[in-house]
């Protein structure tokens, strides 16, 4: 049996290795023999992105859900994790179970943009899957994806047996439901299986489509192999209530890119912004009622011990109960010190009553998207933004006491001039201008990135700004905002090059795609690791030209790659919205009248809007007690198993979120940024277990000290538990760690009794220790009290702790030994006791 990654003595080195351990609190883990499908729910992208991603626990919780499915995560590993990998033969491995993903009977991706295609490919390569779908046989699993670049599945057609196009909720458990049947009926062929999957609402079969181009041209023609299989419509939930928000989501260790919990209100959105494929193909708005948000929020927050709360929609300032709902939310969470946020803020929905609410919310930063400099711009793209609207929004953010603003934009959109761009820098000056003068922080974080058209908009027909125009206009914009209080942001107009490549691309893509992966291609949307070069030496060597994808205007007739994707908006509105964008002509919110954008046909599919609610009179949780009732604890606890390879900050996280779990109520200190009130004697370093630990925590109530380790023991992930809890008394102050005592294992050709011998038999032993301010040099000697050989491949050693820097255990250790930094991390370090004084 292969030993696990986490056994590899190079696993503690790596970036982050929490995202990989699994067991967070709310995993599911399923016996997998008393399951009858199996499904690996992939995410080409890190663990911190892709567990951010509300789509995806929505899916797990529904998938787990049902007893016959176990439905298990699976994220691309950063570059380090997949070079040691490689080289070590490791397969890529789910996070529940640890099964192959080749071992999966469904294998699913979450498509959210261009820029994963390359992680998808490392994904399949790793887990032992062949990357096209012509090359699989019955053996293999059924490759799937899900998501908006679903909507224009081309370029990356070629790779996945089946698309899911819209709404994946209902669409992924009919899919199990197809996999188990075939799986009951011994049915192994998977051609069969793949005409049966067809017949399922927003199913995508690639292979039962042939597509002709002309030469080195468009696509000539789409010819459907079936005579009623002509085209795919999207698959929609009618109403979003039938699948409630994840009540119990997974809690990670590791900080995530949005760490926090979400629940989504409404899907879709009424504004038209010709821009924008989200507002077209999510359509229509499907709102879910105020009450299932006020009880989900209450019972996730118990779940998973969050202490912020973002409601997520593509406009959450056009819901409709959003007034009543924030102040529910404020009035039930505010004392819990829950914090509340929203996405950007629709600037034209605002008036004095959503101030008074919004005055509540956390003061971190507010969002607004003018998305273009000026009128006649945000008119082209239906933005329906006036710049006297834009300022007084910011006026009155600046006023109700935020002190940073965050505004979005895009350059080289259709019809974008010089003039525009300068029309931006001065827009974003004067809304700086209206922070005041206080403070030599900006007041202003300005994002910019470059336009990329999108299949199923208006503006698919549009031809896209070149790298070196974006550079150039994003070089107008650094200059003109020069010496202010402005923070200017921007993606790379090199990644808007590779995106748009592949938004409206086609399947003559894909060797280009394989070329850039075996050249070495990896996280692309990643300005760290995507290279330009890469790609444009792998679409000359495969006879692609990313002009004829970029830099054209299409005819209105071209038939284009994604042409049998029905996603319910007609051809016939996009054209339509495409010719007013041109006369710079404004479309109204369909909200105000239906325009016929070919979406809803008013029977079963329609707006679904909460038009009226007020909040029931459920008292709200009691508001914490006096402080002067509570106390002070001193908890000792160990860190062992796959917990040690959490980083310090990551173990504060797990413990702050098992005290609210418990109902533990901490104190917090006072100030702008009030922060709990928790202290840790030392910080172990990653890889490190530990017997004993202590932390100083301080409650708002007196808890028994044998009810408070029970109950937060109850709260914590396998590896970490509370092994004593006492009093302290309000003015003991903070401890300090005299001295520690240590396990260490080590290889057994390693440990010498003779090097041990000379060790303790020398006043000093100096030891050259790399540090931020450069070399310094440290005895050893002097801070071991102790050494003793256990066995012919352990030692104990006990070691003083000073104030100021000092040597870690494992620096000592190779001090010893002469070890070489891949002998040190083979090291097995555990702390068995300690001196506080």
């Amino acid at each position: 049996m292969m030993t696990e990654l986490i056994d590899q003595t190079w696993f503690s080195t790596i970036r982050r290795p929490s995202r990989y351990l699994g067991g967070e609190v709310n995993a599911v883990r399923k016996d997998l023999s008393e399951t009858e499908v199996s499904m690996a729910l992939c995410f080409p992208d890190v663990y911190d992105v892709g567990m951010s991603h509300l789509g995806l626990k929505i899916l797990y919780q529904i998938l787990n859900s049902r007893p016959w499915i176990a439905a298990e995560r699976v994220f691309t590993p950063w570059s380090d994790l997949e070079q040691s990998m490689r080289s070590s033969g490791f397969p890529l491995e789910s996070l529940e179970s640890k099964r192959v993903l080749s071992d999966f009977d469904i294998v699913g991706f979450s498509l959210q943009h261009e820029l994963c295609y390359t992680n998808v490919l490392t994904m399949l390569d790793l887990g032992r899957i062949p990357f096209f779908s012509r090359e699989r046989k019955s053996g293999d699993p059924l490759v799937i994806a899900g998501g908006p670049a679903c909507f224009n599945p081309e370029p990356v057609a070629d790779f996945f047996d089946a698309f899911v196009i819209g709404d994946g909720e209902e669409a992924a458990l009919s899919l199990c439901r197809a996999v188990r049947e075939a799986k009951r009926a011994g049915h192994t062929d998977r051609e069969d299986l793949l005409m049966d999957l067809r017949h399922i609402p927003g199913i995508y079969i690639p292979s039962l489509f042939r597509v002709h181009y002309q030469p080195r041209g468009p696509v000539k023609a789409i010819e459907p192999l079936l005579q009623d299989y002509q085209e795919v419509g999207k698959a929609i939930v009618p109403d979003i209530e039938g699948f409630p928000p994840p009540l119990a989501p997974v809690v990670p260790y590791t900080g995530l890119v949005h760490d926090r919990l979400s629940i989504e209100i409404s899907r879709g959105c009424t504004r038209g912004c010709r821009f924008c494929q989200a507002g077209m193909i999510y359509r229509p708005v499907r709102e879910r009622h105020p009450e299932t948000i006020l009880s989900s929020a209450e019972e996730a927050l118990r779940n998973t011990g969050y202490e912020d709360l973002s409601l997520l929609s593509l406009s959450c300032w056009d819901y409709q109960c959003l007034l009543p709902l924030l102040q529910a939310l404020m009035d039930r969470f505010g004392d819990q010190r829950v914090s509340i946020s929203l996405p950007s803020l629709r600037i034209d929905s605002l008036d004095p009553a959503w101030m008074e609410q919004i005055k509540r919310v956390r003061k971190t930063g507010f969002t607004l998207a003018p998305e273009a400099g000026n009128d006649r711009l945000r008119k082209m793209i239906n933005k329906g933004l006036t710049h006297d609207d834009i300022l007084h929004t910011a006026q009155q953010v600046f006023a109700a006491g935020w002190n940073l603003i965050k505004l979005y934009f895009m350059i080289g959109l259709p019809g974008e001039r010089k003039s525009d761009v300068e029309d931006m820098a001065s827009l974003i000056r004067e809304v700086a201008s209206l922070a005041g003068k206080t403070g030599r922080r900006a007041k202003v974080n300005a994002s910019v990135a470059t336009f990329v058209p999108k299949s199923h908009t208006p503006f698919m027909w549009a031809p896209q700004l070149s790298p070196e125009q974006g550079w150039e206009r994003l070089n107008d914009l650094r200059h003109a905002l020069k010496n202010s209080r402005v923070r200017l942001k921007w993606n790379s107009p090199g990644l808007s090059w590779l995106e748009g490549i592949f938004s409206r691309g086609d399947r003559r893509l894909a060797p280009a795609l394989v070329k850039a992966w075996e050249r070495g291609a990896r996280f692309d949307a990643w300005d760290e690791h995507f290279n330009k070069a890469t790609w444009e030496k792998a679409f000359l060597e495969t006879g692609i030209d990313p002009g004829f994808y970029l830099f054209r205007e299409r005819p209105l007739d071209e038939v284009f790659p994604w042409n049998h994707i029905n996603s319910g908006v007609t051809r016939g509105f996009l054209k339509k919205e495409w010719k007013k964008a041109v006369r710079e002509t404004e479309t109204p919110d369909c909200r105000q009248g239906c325009l016929e954008c070919g979406v809803c046909d008013h029977e079963t599919t329609d707006l679904f809007l909460i038009s009226e609610w007020v909040p029931g009179t459920n008292p709200p949780p009691p508001p914490p007690a006096n402080g002067s009732e509570g106390r002070k604890y001193r908890l000792t606890f160990k860190k062992g198993t796959d917990a040690r390879f959490l980083a310090h900050l990551e173990l504060v996280r797990v413990f702050l979120r098992a005290f609210r779990r418990a109902g533990i109520q901490l104190v917090y200190s006072k100030g702008y940024h009030p922060m709990p009130k928790i202290s840790f004697v030392t910080a172990l370093p990653v890889g490190m277990e530990s017997h004993v630990e202590t932390m100083d925590i301080e409650t708002i109530n007196a808890v028994d000290p044998s009810d408070l380790m029970k109950e937060v023991n109850k709260q914590l992930p396998q590896g970490i538990s509370i092994s004593k809890a006492e009093v302290l008394e309000k003015n003991r102050k903070k401890a300090r760690l005299k001295q520690s005592q240590y396990v260490i294992t080590l290889q057994e050709k390693l440990l010498k009794e003779s090097a041990v011998a000379q060790f303790l038999h020398s006043d000093t032993w100096q030891v050259t220790k790399v540090t931020s301010k450069g070399e310094k040099e440290m005895n050893a000697r002097r801070l071991v009290e102790s050494i003793e050989i256990l066995s012919s491949d352990s030692l104990q050693m006990r070691i003083h702790h000073n104030s100021g820097p000092g040597l870690n255990t494992k620096e000592i250790v190779a001090a010893i030994f002469s070890l070489n930094p891949s002998e040190t991390a083979g090291l097995r370090i555990v702390k068995t006791g300690q001196v506080l004084e």
